[in-house]
């Protein structure tokens, strides 16, 4: 009797369940280790597998002008689990791809469990696979618990790199005040559902905007632990606080920005706007966009009551903050996210060092189709990086730089990462879209 093919992806969340997805459909056995509920995290609140801690927001699905978009069409069309089940339960949110949290979770579920080749193992791996014979992809994420990444360290030797990334807060949609509060997007820019009013927002004036700034500034955030004190922030996800103190006007060129906004119940435009998105799809919930924060919870529930709207609101989630984790990936992983001193370990995920939703998933993706190719004993490139998922995979195997002593970071996908126009005549839009268009032919070249 053929021995089945399998292989082992250890962490659920979006990182392993892509790859769990891309191996199966490979037709490969998958055995997937979760450890919760056996042992918890400080951002999670459910057992479920792809679990949305921060945000719900996939961020703009514009594949024309925006990279992450460009991203979004690429994973589909390479057969996502992460975007189908993303594109199945989406929520309105302008411009932006947003998901109902909780059925997202239960669509990937679905799908893996729809395998009979799919196997979900309850369990805390507290050692590193040491065998030759069969193929570990490491997908444990940024919350990779304490045993597990001392036995990480022990196998690369490497100090792991950590950053905070921090939970904004959710705010239950009947306890808003209507009378101040509208519902637009920015700009009236329409989302994927054609909504053009995706939006809840909360104007301040300028006397307002200065009050909540001041108390932001003068109340303490929740003291770090020791070993958190020289742990950075990642710079797309800072608390507002942080913001807040770098400048008296830098939460109104952030994520309060008044810009594309017009309160229809005044002519004065805002100083300042609180932006509010859906967070469900029974829109009973809407988290505060932008407003991840380390204030604590008797302060939050203080300073934004000040916010016009939101006197009397209520919360079902305040805001939170934890410590992520990732490897030195440049300096470790191959072309193909293998451990160079371990051919029989990948790794997937936030934990290379790549920074949100997508592009976790994303590189789970390319961790799941290397691996596929490597057991079906097939020859795999990685895909150009004239697309975005190329470019992405690029920078973590590569760190993107030149100078090898450069400290690597998180990063989000971007336009920087994938190769420029070199028609100097072509404008910002123009190029973006040529650029997207180019990535799209060549990952479906790469594809076929």
């Amino acid at each position: 009797m053929k021995e089945q093919k399998s292989v082992t992806i250890i962490g659920g969340g979006l990182a392993g369940c892509e790859a769990a997805w891309q191996l199966l459909n490979a037709g490969i056995y998958v055995k997937l280790i979760e450890m919760r509920p056996i042992k918890s995290t400080p951002a999670h609140s459910t057992d479920n597998l792809c679990e949305l801690v921060c945000s719900n927001s996939f961020r703009s699905d514009d594949k024309c002008n925006s990279a992450i978009g460009l991203l979004h069409e690429e994973m589909r069309l390479c057969n996502s689990i992460i975007m189908k089940a993303a594109d199945t339960t989406k929520v309105p949110a302008g411009s932006a791809l947003a998901v109902d949290r909780n059925k997202f979770s239960q669509i990937v579920e679905e799908n893996l469990y729809s395998h009979k080749s799919f196997e979900l193992i309850r369990s805390e791996q507290t050692t590193i696979p040491k065998s030759n014979k069969e193929k570990f992809i490491i997908a444990t994420g940024p919350l990779t618990s304490e045993t597990f990444s001392k036995e990480l360290l022990k196998l690369t030797g490497e100090d792991s790199l950590d950053f905070f990334d921090a939970i904004a807060p959710i705010i239950y949609k009947d306890t808003i005040d209507f009378s101040k509060a509208w519902y637009q997007s920015r700009y009236d820019k329409p989302g994927p559902s054609g909504n053009n009013a995706a939006y809840i927002n909360c104007p301040l004036d300028e006397q307002q905007y200065n009050s909540f700034i001041k108390e932001i500034c003068t109340v303490e955030s929740i003291p770090f632990k020791k070993w958190e004190k020289e742990t950075p922030y990642f710079e797309g996800c800072l608390p507002i606080e942080v913001m807040a103190e770098r400048g008296k006007e830098t939460l109104r060129y952030g994520p309060m920005k008044p810009v594309g906004l017009s309160n229809p119940r005044s002519d004065i435009k805002p100083h300042a706007v609180v932006q509010l998105r859906q967070d469900n799809e029974a829109a009973t919930m809407y988290n505060m966009v932008g407003f991840q924060t380390k204030l604590s919870h008797k302060d939050q529930i203080r300073i934004f009551s000040m916010i016009p709207g939101l006197e009397k609101c209520k919360f079902a989630r305040l805001g939170g903050i934890h410590r992520n984790t990732f490897i030195n990936s440049p300096l470790l992983l191959d072309s193909t996210l293998r451990l160079k001193k371990s051919k029989n370990l990948r790794f997937a995920g936030q934990i290379t060092g790549v920074e949100g939703y997508v592009e976790s998933a994303a590189i789970g993706l390319l961790a799941g189709k290397f691996l596929a190719a490597e057991i079906s004993s097939y020859e795999i490139k990685p895909p150009p990086k004239t697309t975005a998922l190329g470019s992405l995979l690029n920078y973590v195997v590569n760190g993107g730089l030149s100078i090898s002593d450069i400290r690597y970071q998180p990063m989000n996908i971007n336009f920087g990462l994938i190769p420029e126009i070199p028609n100097k005549k072509l404008k910002k839009k123009e190029k973006r879209e040529t650029i997207s268009k180019l990535a799209l032919s060549d990952l479906n070249i790469w594809l076929n």
